[in-house]
C-alpha cells in the first residue's frame, strides 16, 4: 500500500493536475491519455479493484460517480457523453492496483469498448 502510486499521488509526493479533490476521492489528469479528457477518479482509500468492494465501503462507489459527474460537468463534456471504466485484475488491463476508474470523453468513442 505504502508503495502505491496512486497512494503516493493522495499524500502529494508525487505530482499530478487535479480536477477534483474532497475527503473521499481525487480526480487527476492521466499522464498517458487515451482521449482528449481522461481523467482517472481514485478513492483515497486504498481499495485494490471492485472485487474487494463490500458492505463496508461500497458507498465510495457513489463518491466516485458524483466526483464524475461533477468533472464531466467542469470539463464540458457532460452534454455529449463520456464513457466511465474501470479494469479489475491483471488479464482486464489493471496495472495498478488501487480501485480508480478512467472518464473518457472529447471525441466520439463509438459502441464498442475493445
Amino acid at each position: 500500500m505504502g508503495e502505491c502510486v496512486f497512494c503516493k499521488i493522495i499524500r502529494k509526493e508525487i505530482p499530478s493536475t487535479i480536477y477534483l479533490e474532497n475527503e473521499k476521492v481525487i480526480a487527476i489528469k492521466d499522464i498517458n491519455p487515451a482521449a482528449p479528457v481522461h481523467v482517472l477518479i481514485i478513492p483515497k482509500e486504498h481499495i485494490e479493484n471492485v472485487k474487494d468492494i463490500n458492505e463496508n465501503n461500497g458507498e465510495i462507489l457513489v463518491d466516485i460517480h458524483l466526483a464524475a459527474n461533477k468533472v464531466a460537468d467542469e470539463l464540458g463534456i457532460s452534454q455529449k457523453g463520456y464513457r466511465l471504466i474501470t479494469n479489475v485484475g491483471k488479464d482486464a488491463g489493471q496495472t495498478v492496483f488501487h480501485l480508480h476508474y478512467h472518464l473518457l470523453g472529447g471525441m466520439e468513442m463509438g459502441e464498442k469498448i475493445i
